[in-house]
């Protein structure tokens, strides 16, 4: 076993990579984080500008959310209103939930975690600057296919849930649905790689001396929140692919007359809709931990409590996914766990409620604009929170369901428990930004106006709800004691409106007549504010040793000098490439130094042909499918031709030499394929929940489908461990116990994809998937993870060509410890298929 705490080396002068000669930081250096001008902008990767990207195109979408939810209020303004016809006005609150749930909320929390991280826990960059940007234009195109939706006159009708089977090609015959879900299938991309490089970035580039203990609050929300996305996004997506299969191909999944079950949507569209409650507002919570200390000018009282509340919350948001579903006719002993389980989550919520609540109670808080608005979550977030024990319980859940109870209590949680600390983040963090502070007077007048027009706006909606008014209904008779509270409710609206456009306003004034924020204008503890706003393109001239985890409160050698002369690792000069300090994930200590890329297009290029993918399978253009992928294959072909440069070593400042992309378990590069291979399971185990469902909710056609051939089966499965086999060649090839020439291990890697998935092709070419949708779901599986053997093959051959024409120098092997980990994961999956073909049929499930 390695030692955990001292990568630090020491090696002869001939065995290291010096670099340049030039003394300390010059002007090369800076030249190297600078950001190209112009249209060459576009091929930026620095998470500064990534993350402005993601902030300022997801406050546009809120934007168009807030106009939409205008136009719904003012269409239920007065009884039997004409401002709006039905279909139209379902077009309307269907688009503008899409958007705030999809499109805005965690794109922006996406966008604050991708600027901030690398300046809270010091780190030049985030570890994966061109993921970043790949997921940004995954985003910002998948965005562009939803709204331009309203353009071909085909924008969604079915609600932001798109329940079946209204969405289904039986009854939604235009492309509304299909813009639906081929755009939000493709803007989740980006959120399944944020989860990826938050994770990557947090636990392998912290600064020195920052243990897991030591992190800043905020990291830890963002961590498990994380881990959350990786988890929880998967089951949408799948049943986006399926929904949308069953439209495009004909394919059963949700046709009960062929043994579907429109049940089966909901319950994958809320095995992601409910954690994303918790993934909305975790972020926001984690921001409210990270501006209270330092307004009240105390640390975080009960640290420890929060983050074990995090933690808990992120296990236990996942219970209660039918907690939506208590009028779907689910079997009592269902509705009593998933009502115990809503429940408990509230005591995780209050523990972090009780610690903010005596962070305040050591001293008395300075009334900023970001203290007000985090004043304003409190009391807004507290009452959501008990209308949310309400509508826990079974009877009183009943009776609320479907109506504007629902609403209210929605409203209450996310915009209490997100837009109002993201408004307050704003304020807050906008001198990184532009590099000046917005308005006082403005801003206040921005709280006041949003928080009384919220309030009134949806407090009046507890109270239609419970005098019986129905959510999603486009007009309503006089007379049933509704009237004067959705006039109340829409006046409301416009007053939160008002705030929002004053936001604004202050927004576009601030950046010409602004003043000028100096060096931490808060005055907080965190490493983010070390460097006068807006910090250089590198973040840190030197990368400090934390002591604390609030480092510039407990110590002042930061803050005594100018910040270039702070000491810290890497000071000396670079050899002309972007690098900062690599971690060990557990102890923090420094471990390697991590190679950065410079600006490039291909994140570009990868996105825009996958764009191309998804766009002409809307229009039904296949062959513009073809180019389209050829485009992504080859942007992410040059993406991962690129040398690894593992082997060399570079000093590290701190009196040793740390090697570059060090080949090792712990390294970021195999974590985010350890992080890649956790969402891919969550996919799996959404299509093999699938089967489960159908198998036990449908049970004769599963008696009456066809088993797939055993011998083939079983087969697949020794095929599985074969391409297990290579696998754990590949990583003793990694460590240098070479077992069999590394370009042979790569070879055989390619010849065992192929035959496991010509096996499992085999296997289940006897039954038909137009029969029934538990065979359909056969298929599924098999076409899941025929996808990952394809990636796996082409994988190996590039490894294979590197190597073959010398791309690849001798002890640069850390491409052998990736593939390693993601065949072995391939390999389980194959595996577990060609099992669950061997089980399937006659009434058995496709996997126990």
């Amino acid at each position: 076993m390695k030692d955990r705490t001292a990568y630090v080396v020491d090696l002869p002068e001939d065995q290291t990579y010096s670099g340049s000669a030039k003394g300390d930081f010059s002007r090369d250096f800076e030249g190297i984080w600078d950001t190209p001008p112009g249209i060459k902008r576009l091929s930026s990767v620095s998470h500064r500008v990534v993350g402005k990207r993601f902030l300022v195109t997801g406050f546009i979408f809120f934007l168009i959310a807030g106009f939409l939810a205008l136009l719904v209020r003012t269409q239920l303004i007065v009884p039997d209103n004409t401002f709006l016809d039905s279909e139209t006005y379902n077009q309307v609150f269907t688009m503008h939930g899409t958007i705030m749930m999809f499109l805005f909320a965690i794109p922006m929390l996406e966008g604050f975690a991708v600027h901030l991280i690398p300046l809270m826990v010091g780190a030049r960059d985030l570890v994966f600057p061109r993921l970043g940007a790949f997921g940004y234009f995954c985003y910002l195109f998948g965005g562009i296919i939803v709204l331009s939706s309203f353009i071909f006159d085909a924008a969604p009708a079915g609600g932001w849930f798109m329940y079946v089977p209204l969405s289904t090609s039986a009854y939604t015959q235009d492309l509304s649905a299909d813009f639906w879900l081929i755009g939000i299938t493709f803007a989740e991309i980006a959120s399944v790689t944020a989860a990826v490089e938050i994770i990557a970035a947090i636990l392998c580039t912290r600064a020195p001396g920052m243990s897991l203990t030591k992190m800043p609050i905020f990291m830890w929300y963002l961590l498990v929140t994380a881990f959350m996305i990786a988890v929880g996004f998967p089951p949408l997506i799948i049943g986006s692919i399926l929904l949308e299969a069953e439209r495009l191909l004909g394919l059963p999944f949700f046709d009960i007359a062929l043994g579907g079950d429109p049940l089966l949507w909901q319950h994958l569209f809320w095995l992601f809709g409910h954690p994303e409650v918790y993934i909305i507002f975790l972020p926001a919570a984690g921001m409210v931990a990270t501006m209270l200390p330092t307004f009240v000018g105390k640390p975080l009282f009960g640290y420890g409590f929060a983050v074990a509340a995090v933690v808990t919350m992120g296990f236990l948001s996942f219970g209660l996914w039918a907690h939506h579903m208590f009028a779907t006719g689910l079997p009592v002993m269902s509705l009593t766990l998933f009502s115990a389980a809503s429940t408990m989550v509230a005591i995780p919520t209050g523990v972090q409620i009780f610690c903010f609540l005596a962070t305040l109670a050591q001293g008395k808080p300075r009334m900023e604009v970001p203290m007000l608005f985090i004043l304003g979550f409190l009391f807004i977030f507290v009452l959501g929170g008990l209308t949310g024990v309400m509508v826990a319980a079974v009877p009183f859940n009943l009776q609320a369901h479907d109506s504007y109870f629902v609403v209210a209590h929605l409203h209450y949680v996310l915009i209490g428990g997100f837009v109002f600390p993201m408004f307050g983040a704003l304020y807050y963090w906008m001198p990184h930004f532009t590099g000046r502070m917005m308005s006082d007077t403005l801003g206040r007048w921005v709280f006041w106006l949003m928080f009384i027009g919220f309030n009134l706006a949806f407090f009046m909606m507890h109270l239609t709800g419970l005098r019986g008014m129905p959510r999603r209904i486009a007009s309503y008779p006089e007379g049933l004691g509704w009237d004067r509270l959705n006039m109340l409710s829409s006046i409301g609206s416009y007053i939160l409106a008002a705030g929002v456009v004053l936001f604004v306003f202050d927004f576009f004034r601030h950046q010409r007549n602004g003043l000028r924020a100096r060096r931490n204008p808060w005055g907080a503890g965190t490493l983010e504010w070390l460097y006068p706003p807006i910090p250089p393109g590198f973040n840190f001239h030197a990368i400090p040793t934390v002591r604390s985890r609030e480092p510039l409160w407990d110590q002042p050698e930061l803050l005594d000098r100018p910040a270039p002369k702070v000491a810290g690792a890497m000071r000396p000069t670079t050899d002309h490439r972007r690098e900062t300090m690599g971690n060990d994930p557990i102890t923090g200590a420094p471990m390697q130094i991590v190679r950065l890329p410079h600006p490039t297009w291909v994140p570009l290029i990868s996105a825009f042909g996958l764009a191309l993918v998804f766009g002409a399978t809307l229009a039904s253009a296949y062959w513009l499918v073809a180019v389209g992928f050829a485009i992504a294959l080859a942007g992410i072909t040059a993406w991962i031709w690129e040398p690894s440069d593992s082997g060399v070593l570079r000093d590290s400042g701190l009196g040793g030499r740390l090697p570059v992309n060090v080949v090792d378990p712990r390294s970021h590069l195999n974590l985010a394929v350890i992080g890649t291979m956790l969402i891919s399971a969550a996919l799996f185990a959404s299509l093999l929940f699938a089967g489960l469902y159908l198998w036990n909710t449908q049970p004769h056609w599963a008696e009456t489908t066809p088993p797939a051939d055993a011998l083939m089966s079983a087969l697949a499965v020794i095929a599985a461990l074969a391409l297990w086999g290579f696998g754990w060649a590949s990583r003793r090839a990694a460590f240098g116990a070479k077992v069999t020439p590394v370009i042979a291990i790569d070879l055989g890697l390619a010849l065992s994809a192929v035959g496991l998935g010509a096996l499992l092709f085999m296997a289940i070419s006897r039954v038909d998937p137009y029969e029934s949708a538990y065979a359909a779901v056969g298929w599924a599986l098999f076409a899941f993870v025929a996808a990952y053997l394809a990636v796996l093959l082409y994988w190996s051959l590039i490894n294979a060509l590197r190597k073959a024409v010398g791309a690849v120098k001798p002890g640069q092997m850390l491409p052998n410890l990736l593939i390693a980990t993601f065949t072995k994961a391939v390999a389980i999956m194959g595996a577990a298929t060609a099992v669950a073909y061997l089980l399937a049929g006659g009434g058995t499930p496709w996997a126990l």
